[in-house]
């Protein structure tokens, strides 16, 4: 009988979609490089182990935290970057064979191929998320326009650059990385292709253990451009957006002040 500090952690949602864990288990698979044959010693980040999964629920290795150290920030950095190096066929795209949109957090994330990055995120990534948010009151009439002058740019290609598509996590907030003995765990992804800066955005927004390191190793190991810095905010009004639908107009006036700095 093993001991309870090794049975799997077990998630259970009773209102599920019934691919919602599916899309969980896929996503992770997908960022472990499992479903690509990788070497399982090729410095990526490392990634929750699927242990199981049904329409109500997903077993997952059981991560014992332990307090980040600095160290083990910046090599996640570095390690981060080299999943997102793992590649993807297009802006937008799924794990290998899914069929149909995913999810981040309890909200669909619609998932179709892009050669570019900014029509990506204009087009399935910003707009559908400020006009829900319009829709239920949480973001203003003029909000909305100034997100839409945004989307006019990202469309045009004022923001693209030459970086392929990343295989992103696509919801990476604080809570799912972990630390534990051996380093940096991801969970609960919405992984998708898309722009590696998006993944760095996100822990900037809710805030992470030594950011600062992450960010660091993140930087070098990417080669990001001196100016990377400035394009964070863009990159952080989609989940600002996926936040105003569920959780109010703060969030609505948030993308409000982003969206006018881009505009």
């Amino acid at each position: 009988m093993p001991d309870a500090v090794d049975q799997p952690f077990v998630k259970t949602r009773a209102d599920a979609p019934a691919d919602f864990f599916a899309w969980e288990a896929a996503g992770l698979r997908w960022l472990s490089g499992e479903m690509d044959g990788a070497d399982a010693d090729a410095g990526r980040a490392a990634v929750v182990g699927v242990q199981g999964f049904d329409e109500r629920h997903i077993r997952l290795e059981r991560i014992h935290e332990v307090t980040a150290t600095g160290q083990a920030a910046e090599q996640f950095g570095h390690a981060l970057a080299i999943t997102h190096g793992l590649g993807v066929p297009a802006f937008g795209a799924g794990p290998p064979g899914w069929s149909g949109d995913g999810y981040i957090g309890r909200q669909q994330l619609a998932l179709q191929s892009f050669s570019r990055w900014g029509e990506f995120y204009a087009l399935t990534r910003v707009l559908p998320y400020a006009r829900a948010a319009r829709l239920v009151g949480t973001l203003s009439a003029d909000a909305l326009r100034a997100v839409e002058r945004v989307c006019v740019r990202l469309v045009a290609g004022d923001f693209d650059d030459d970086r392929p598509p990343a295989r992103i996590h696509g919801d990476l907030w604080g809570g799912n990385l972990l630390y534990g003995p051996r380093g940096a765990v991801l969970i609960d992804p919405a992984a998708h292709g898309g722009h590696g800066l998006t993944d760095l955005a996100m822990l900037k927004l809710f805030g992470t253990q030594h950011l600062g390191r992450v960010q660091a190793g993140y930087a070098e190991s990417a080669r990001l451009a001196a100016d990377w810095r400035e394009l964070i905010g863009l990159h952080q009004l989609h989940p600002v957006l996926v936040h105003a639908v569920s959780h109010g107009s703060a969030y609505g006036a948030h993308a409000h002040q982003i969206a006018t700095k881009y505009a």
